[in-house]
């Protein structure tokens, strides 16, 4: 899915070329809703907390503008990654939504998440 289904995927390294994390940017929608971006984003667990996903969260945000996008919208903000809620929060995302159980989590069970959406321009 990182790879096939994206528009593009960025690696982050560091120095030695050590993998830190990673992220894609696609289209949300297709056709009509194709102006706003959907990105996902991944960090190896020695790399948390270290600022590597701010740094990829303001990447896609320029890469989603220089590739045309008007916005951004993540539709899954796992309600129990509240590193990940704080960030997108801190970074200027709005919570536009929250979807009951819309998440199967592995060691919580059913668990709410939040679509959060920022305008670009």
């Amino acid at each position: 899915m990182w790879v096939e289904v994206t528009e593009a995927a960025y690696v982050a390294e560091d120095d030695d070329g050590q993998v830190l994390g990673s992220y894609y940017i696609k289209p949300n929608q297709p056709t009509l809703g194709a102006h706003v971006a959907n990105c996902g984003y991944i960090v190896a667990p020695e790399s948390r907390g270290k600022g590597i996903a701010t740094q990829m969260c303001e990447h896609s945000q320029s890469e989603a503008l220089a590739r045309g996008y008007r916005a951004m919208q993540f539709d899954l903000v796992v309600a129990t990654n509240v590193a990940s809620y704080r960030l997108w929060t801190k970074m200027g995302f709005e919570t536009v939504g929250r979807l009951a159980g819309a998440f199967n989590h592995s060691e919580h069970g059913y668990v709410d998440a939040y679509v959060m959406y920022k305008v670009l321009l």
